[in-house]
């Protein structure tokens, strides 16, 4: 049965779509969040990772078969995609992990994302599907894929490509794309640096009305890294052209003039998580009274694993504009404008103001008396930061984050641009100051 828009709107995708989530790279610029995990793994909002948001927005799309590629520290990315998707033993959906493998056929590890999928394409080509949506894993935005797949369709598109609107001062640090009135794509720059560049890929006002925008947010359109195949073309593109190994730099600009390439323009909200600056401030817009981003919708739920922790216990605590999530225990301290994630331990006197505070992935039961406990210890204040998993904060520690600061690497932790992290697993000493 083919896709069409009715069919789509009634969530009837079938086996006509397989969607990939790309694991991402190094993650050297969310470093040190990515030390000992892939980007996609990074914990969100105290209690998710970034990738339940292209896995949740393809459930909620009714895609339900998906690959997740994942090569760099991807244990804890593995972990939590076996211990959260699961599906009935009468369904035919599945989450499924494709790892980075030496075969006879690849001698090499990924070399891009493009190279990622042509490396796993049997996996894709076996499906059948008709069309495949290609995702990124560290993206924050809700989307429903169905009226991207209808227009991509009605289009008779090789290639779709999701773009939203984005400010002149935002165009040099992503792909930008001009259309026509039609929403063809018809040039494709890379993170457009000179003056020319950039005023000449300015989309007029008019092609952006046509394509249902009335008042655009900026004069540019930025890819977000969402892609719409049809999979014949996928194949032919991956196998034909072996030295395009990424879709931003070689597969979208390069197949211009030999594929019928479409925008298609996201109206809502979206951020690439993919510096330690955007992580931060996309946490402090969910903590505020107003989120761009709200994970309470009750038409939209993001998944994650179930941890069937107890509520939060809190005495005597001032807490304002901040998320606390399950498994806490907050005595006699000072929270504002943060995010304090599962079985946190903020202890009395400590002061925490717009910061992360990922919580632990364990209870502690006893422990020497010399030792530091997990959480914020006593009378420490804790700002402009984000305190890793199971870290380690002593009595009277002073953690001050701000834009003055220069990129550093400390003991247990490290600065980037002017955020103080505390590093997964460390011990910050009693008395100890940073920033």
């Amino acid at each position: 049965m083919a896709i069409t828009e009715s069919s789509l709107s009634a969530g009837n995708i079938g086996d006509q779509v397989v969607a990939v989530v790309l694991g991402g790279g190094r993650g050297t610029r969310l470093y040190p969040l990515t030390a000992q995990r892939a980007k996609p793994a990074v914990p969100l909002c105290g209690r998710y990772r970034l990738v339940d948001i292209p896995l949740s927005n393809c459930l909620y799309s009714g895609v339900n078969r998906i690959f997740v590629l994942t090569q760099f520290n991807s244990v804890s990315l593995n972990r939590h995609i076996n211990r959260s998707y699961k599906f009935d033993t009468f369904s035919r959906g599945f989450v499924e992990i494709l790892a980075a493998e030496l075969t006879v056929d690849n001698r090499d590890w990924y070399q891009g994302t493009a190279d990622a999928i042509r490396k796993q394409l049997r996996h894709v080509a076996n499906l059948r599907a008709k069309h495949c949506l290609i995702l990124a894993g560290d993206h924050l935005y809700h989307m429903d894929y169905r009226p991207f797949l209808a227009t991509h369709i009605r289009r008779r598109a090789d290639i779709s490509v999701a773009v939203v609107p984005i400010t002149r001062e935002d165009a040099s640090g992503v792909g930008v794309l001009k259309i026509r009135s039609n929403g063809r794509v018809h040039r494709f720059v890379e993170k457009p640096s000179s003056e020319a560049d950039l005023e000449d890929m300015k989309t007029p006002a008019t092609a952006m009305a046509r394509q249902g925008l009335s008042a655009p947010r900026g004069e540019y359109l930025a890819s977000m890294g969402v892609y719409v195949f049809r999979t014949e073309v996928l194949e032919a593109v991956l196998q034909d052209r072996p030295d395009w190994i990424d879709f931003g730099h070689d597969v979208i600009p390069k197949s211009l003039r030999e594929r019928r390439v479409f925008s298609y323009i996201f109206d809502g909200y979206w951020e690439d998580i993919g510096t330690v600056r955007s992580y931060y401030d996309a946490s402090m817009e969910i903590a505020s009274a107003h989120p761009p981003f709200e994970f309470q919708d009750p038409h939209y739920v993001v998944y994650t694993r179930p941890r069937y922790l107890a509520g939060s216990r809190v005495q005597k605590a001032a807490i304002e504009d901040s998320i606390v999530c399950e498994g806490s225990r907050i005595a006699n301290a000072s929270i504002s404008n943060s995010i304090i994630g599962i079985r946190s331990i903020v202890q009395p006197g400590a002061k925490v103001h717009r910061s992360v505070i990922m919580g632990a992935d364990f209870y502690e039961s006893r422990l020497p008396d010399a030792s530091i406990p997990v959480g914020i210890g006593p009378d420490s204040e804790i700002s402009g930061a984000i305190i890793d998993k199971n870290a380690r904060i002593g009595r009277g520690v002073v953690i001050r984050g701000s834009r003055k600061l220069k990129d550093k690497d400390g003991p247990g932790y490290a600065i980037r641009d002017g955020i103080v992290v505390v590093i997964k697993n460390a011990v910050i000493p009693d008395g100890t100051r940073i920033g």
